[in-house]
């Protein structure tokens, strides 16, 4: 009876161990962690920023209506290349042309008043000439008479000359000297006749400055029915017909569209940048466009402006201006030069830019979705930890400072070190398609985890791993 219930204890002790055994080797199986890998090495490495937008011309503008009426000439159609100063389009402007008219015939009449002005100034001019001729020639006659009267005189009071001579030479001695008076005081009248023809000429010359400005404000209306082109360029939308009616703009209404030209000689391709990629970007940085009309061919060009006023996303309203929350996503304007545009580019063809933010040669590189973060106190050692949970018994009281220092986020990978996933922390350079460029942390050569994403995510550092690479996709650094 004893020896059967040792060969019963024996055999169930022998199971038992059998068990112990195989629940410990599936355990260790089920504790590993199936990773893909990929090797650090050296390469070549650009970032690129990648943003949609449109085909735009660098220079153009809208034609609007300056007068209202029927357009009765259309001079271009749309695709027409027309030249700067060129008349285009032409509105009615039967009235504008008459007032015009009128105008131009009172500024004739008011430069022959101003003439005629002129005129009577210069016979004014004249005049005066010859009025101090005759006061000249009556000094001279005044003169010739005082000498005689003088002489007579002398000879009546020595009794040679009869009374009546001396009287004579008397009287016309006198009627010299009122005739030369007479002669200055019409001088002093032609001279104040003169100063009113001025006055005249000044009044006439400020009429015809009024004509002519009065011309100048119909003429501009007149002109303005019109319309010109005021660059060279293409036309590339022309939304009205021969007949239409168009009106000027008011305060709260646009004018009338008429056409649109368009400067073909620089093409731009106007984009969209995130608010996250806009502090990468500088004037003249590399870049290439490709065009959804044109699938086959890239196009080249250069940054030539980065605009300063965020763009809300969901309305293309300028952020400062809308009333929306700021934290709402944001893009940029930034506009590309095409260096080499064919002709059949046409304005609005939708397009998207990869633009070259920087480059690095032969630096160390691995796959994006190697990195990952964990907190300080996650890498922390376990076996730290729990020896300071066992002193302080759950006890004392929480370290702000190192309650803060456990929550610090580190940024890293996970490294395969003798079949454990060892977490290094990293630092990081300038980030391409697929891959960043490391600056610090691992060595060329070593073993980073690359995948799943879910192992990334969830694994522990110590964990060990098995690495299967037979599905892995992952990018240039493995």
């Amino acid at each position: 009876m004893k020896t059967k219930w040792k060969i019963v204890i024996g055999v169930v002790l022998a199971l038992a161990a059998v068990a112990g055994t195989v629940a410990s080797i599936r355990y260790s199986q089920s504790a590993q962690v199936t990773v893909q890998t990929a090797t650090v090495s050296k390469g070549d490495l650009t970032s690129i920023v990648t943003a949609s937008g449109e085909i735009t011309p660098r220079t153009y503008t809208d034609l609007g209506a300056n007068a209202q009426g029927l357009i009765t000439d259309l001079l271009v159609k749309e695709g027409d290349r027309v030249h700067k100063g060129q008349v285009v389009a032409r509105i009615e402007s039967i009235q504008a042309n008459a007032d015009v008219q009128a105008q131009k015939a009172s500024v004739a009449s008011a430069e022959a008043d101003s003439a005629a002005s002129e005129a009577g100034l210069k016979m004014q001019d004249d005049t005066i000439r010859t009025q101090e001729a005759t006061i000249e020639r009556t000094k001279a006659d005044l003169e010739l008479a005082r000498v005689t009267f003088e002489r007579y005189d002398e000879l009546y009071k020595a009794g040679v000359a009869a009374k009546a001579d001396y009287d004579q030479r008397k009287s016309t001695y006198e009627s010299q000297k009122a005739g030369l008076r007479e002669a200055e005081l019409r001088l002093q009248q032609l001279v104040s006749q003169k100063a009113q023809a001025q006055a005249q000429i000044t009044s006439a010359q400020r009429r015809v400055s009024q004509a002519q400005a009065g011309l100048t404000r119909v003429a501009d209306i007149l002109a303005k029915h019109d319309v010109i082109s005021p660059l060279d360029g293409i036309v590339t939308n022309l939304p009205v017909r021969l007949g239409e009616t168009v009106v000027p703009g008011i305060q709260n209404s646009a004018a009338s569209a008429v056409m649109t030209i368009a400067d073909m000689s620089l093409i731009t391709a106007q984009v969209k940048v995130d608010e996250t990629d806009i502090v990468n970007l500088q004037i003249g940085q590399k870049a290439t466009v490709t065009i959804d009309a044109v699938p086959d061919h890239t196009f080249s060009g250069h940054v030539i402006e980065i605009g300063n006023t965020a763009i809300l996303r969901s309305t293309g309203q300028v952020a400062s201006s809308s009333g929306t929350s700021s934290t709402e996503a944001k893009d940029f304007k930034v506009v590309v030069a095409l260096d080499d545009p064919p002709d059949t580019i046409r304005p609005g063809l939708s397009c998207t830019a990869k633009i070259v933010t920087a480059t690095r040669h032969e630096v160390l590189n691995i796959p994006i979705q190697a990195l990952t973060v964990r907190q300080q106190g996650e890498l922390d050692d376990a076996a730290a930890a729990a020896k300071k949970k066992q002193k302080d018994n759950g006890q004392a009281p929480i370290n702000v400072a190192t309650e803060k220092l456990r929550r610090e986020e580190i940024t890293g990978v996970f490294v395969v070190v003798n079949q454990k996933a060892e977490f290094r922390k990293v630092e990081t350079g300038i980030t391409g398609a697929t891959d960043i460029e490391v600056l610090k942390g691992v060595e060329p050569g070593e073993q980073i985890v690359v995948g799943s994403y879910q192992a990334i995510r969830t694994m522990r550092p110590g964990s060990r791993v098995k690495v299967d690479n037979r599905n892995a996709v992952i990018g240039a650094g493995g």
